[in-house]
């Protein structure tokens, strides 16, 4: 594709968005069950609008746009409401759970580097649930990650061995509330005492539940104590566009003190241009996601929320039991917040996704890893209560439908030729050959995703991971 010679009309235009989005999922319809945060049409309708008036602002310079830094403060105070933080805490708006986290990440290797300088090689410590933009943070700012197996039952985070992973080069634990895979909070009062015991940061990761949890414990669900009430936690993140349903990116980490949070700040005079001070990662920023996050908090409030959290939870309680009572199927852990996942023993889960999506429901893959088997994840929105029972109908339906599917078979023969491969000697002509066997374009997404993703799951974690980045680099190419 090139730039057009002479521009187009409004009608080609959006003709054109409209075609390119035919084969998208259509959320809006409530059978998609992951990545989709949705409340319902008249809160889509008070996003768009805020969202829209404050497009083109840019958030970099508050003395440009002093109403971006006062929506800023405004959405960080209800954060720091929602998780029992006092007057020192305080925090910053980003653009999602990813930068929130390596905001949060190089405050404690910059704190570690003023309050330990004794420390050389920096460690973050987590459990195999944590979530992976902690590992994209180390690989980026030059942290060693050391992951802790997790309780092969509850899949929650163990105190002792997270004590025991400790070294004298460990700067940040994490905490999960909630871990994304399975919807549990780990014992962060528990890790709050090592925190404070061995002087370690402790971050709780509260991106997907931080929100949510704070309206469930109110309804009285059985979910330990996870933000500031806590001694030892330093600092959390928490997202407002999953279940305060805030538009994307919109995300806060918030700190106990000032002296925490400035070592996450980044200055630079260094140069022939402005000044730059920036509060996060970004420095450009369009002040529509603050916007839409301030107006969604406002249009809901206290008791909107509450509704909703209401309704979810009644949701993900009548879901899991209808998981449990389908045979074959099983949930992993016992979810506190209104996301599960589930296994089998007897057929492949993703066969089972496959079929789901021939009956228009979207639900996740999530491939093996340490405790946790192959599994299929449901995030549960109050927009799909109305499906409740379908879904778990069509579930039924779908496990008796891959019990007929033949499983496993291309999984073993690639794990067979390629399980002892260095994933640095795999070259563009192996590459190749492994899409090959697996039926697989490497410029075009696949129809079904289970042949694919039993291999993924059978080959070891590092060629898994090499195989995916030459897929994408393969995938997002220049429109020719």
């Amino acid at each position: 594709m090139r730039l057009p010679k002479h521009g187009k009309s409004e009608a080609e235009l959006f003709g054109a968005l409209e075609r390119y989005r035919e084969n998208d999922m259509p959320w809006r319809d409530g059978r998609t069950w992951a990545y989709i945060y949705d409340p319902g049409p008249e809160a889509e309708g008070v996003i768009k609008r805020a969202f829209s008036m404050y497009l083109t602002e840019n958030g970099l310079d508050p003395t440009v746009f002093p109403s971006a830094m006062h929506m800023e403060n405004d959405v960080i105070a209800i954060a720091v409401d929602l998780l029992h933080g006092d007057d020192q805490a305080v925090g910053t708006f980003t653009s999602g759970g990813t930068e929130s986290i390596f905001c949060a990440v190089k405050a404690a290797r910059d704190w570690a580097r003023q309050e330990r300088p004794e420390v050389t090689r920096p460690e973050i410590l987590l459990a195999e649930t944590g979530h992976a933009s902690f590992q994209k943070a180390a690989h980026y700012l030059g942290l060693e990650p050391v992951v802790v197996p997790v309780d092969p039952e509850t899949f929650l985070a163990r105190p002792e061995a997270m004590r025991e992973a400790i070294t004298p080069e460990t700067v940040m634990m994490v905490g999960s509330a909630i871990s994304y895979a399975h919807g549990v909070v780990d014992p962060i009062p528990e890790l709050g005492a090592i925190a404070e015991e061995t002087g370690t940061w402790l971050h709780v990761d509260g991106c997907m539940g931080g929100f949510m949890l704070h309206f469930l414990q109110r309804l009285g669900v059985d979910i330990p104590e996870y933000d500031f009430r806590v001694p030892g936690v330093s600092s959390i993140s928490m997202d407002y566009h999953k279940y305060a349903f805030a538009a994307k990116g919109a995300s806060v980490v918030i700190y106990r003190s000032r002296d925490l949070r400035r070592h996450q700040m980044y200055a630079c005079s260094n140069w022939t241009g402005y000044t730059v001070i920036n509060t996060s990662v970004q420095s450009t920023k369009s002040a529509g996601p603050v916007a839409a996050s301030w107006a969604i908090l406002n249009h809901f409030g206290d008791d909107g929320y509450m509704d909703i959290a209401r309704k979810v939870w009644a949701m993900t309680e009548k879901i899991v039991a209808g998981v449990d009572a389908i045979p074959g199927l099983r949930i992993l852990g016992r979810p506190q917040m209104n996301m599960c996942s589930f296994t089998s023993d007897e057929v492949s889960v993703f066969h089972i996704a496959d079929e789901m999506k021939e009956l228009g429901w979207y639900v996740q893959p999530q491939l093996a890893y340490g405790s946790s088997p192959e599994n299929l994840h449901l995030s549960i929105n109050p927009n799909s209560e109305r499906w409740a029972d379908d879904l778990i109908a069509d579930l039924a339906k779908c496990v008796e439908r891959a019990r007929e599917l033949p499983s496993g078979e291309l999984a073993a023969k690639i794990e067979a030729a390629f399980s002892n491969l260095d994933p640095e000697d795999l070259t563009p002509e192996l590459f190749q050959n492994l899409l090959a066997m697996a039926g697989v374009d490497g410029t075009a997404l696949p129809g079904r995703m289970a042949e694919i993703n039993e291999v993924l799951n059978a080959l070891p974690v590092p060629v898994r991971e090499r195989l995916l980045v030459e897929y994408l680099n393969e995938l997002y190419q220049p429109t020719r």
